[in-house]
């Protein structure tokens, strides 16, 4: 396991809290101008493209919490398991014709991100997670279609 120190481990972990949060300050310092990232739920070919899908980030999620359990580094890659924890504190908009209010629920989501280096920057990035446990647990309180 690297260590939580190395250049590599720390651009990592900013971008895992960066993309959560919403902190695109953050994101612009770690990442390359032509970064290309994938998960369940975004696909970029630019920092302007990962941007702009942090930055639609909305009031859906807070108390959000981002640990990181494991973190292995091999050459010019880095590879974490990470663990996510929010309270559902605003709506949740699946569709343009559902919403889930909130519950003031903790949900829960485990994920592992792959990232490549261009010197001590992310270049490209694999994030693999079930997109629909928040969901899930969401729906596990309740369900309202939006009007």
């Amino acid at each position: 396991m690297a260590s939580s120190g190395s250049v590599h481990g720390s651009a990592l972990r900013g971008l895992l809290h960066a993309t959560v949060t919403g902190d695109r300050d953050a994101i612009g310092d770690l990442v390359t101008d032509d970064v290309v990232g994938w998960s369940p739920t975004i696909l970029v070919r630019s920092i302007e493209e990962l941007l702009e899908a942090v930055g639609g980030r909305d009031d859906t999620f807070s108390g959000i919490e981002v640990e990181v359990r494991a973190l292995d580094e091999l050459g010019d890659k880095a590879i974490a398991e990470w663990h996510l924890a929010v309270d559902h504190t605003g709506p949740l908009f699946v569709d343009d014709d559902m919403v889930v209010q909130p519950t003031g629920r903790r949900l829960h989501l485990s994920g592992a991100t792959i990232a490549e280096f261009d010197g001590d920057r992310i270049c490209a990035f694999r994030s693999y997670f079930d997109d629909l446990a928040l969901l899930e647990q969401a729906l596990a309180v309740g369900v309202r279609a939006q009007p």
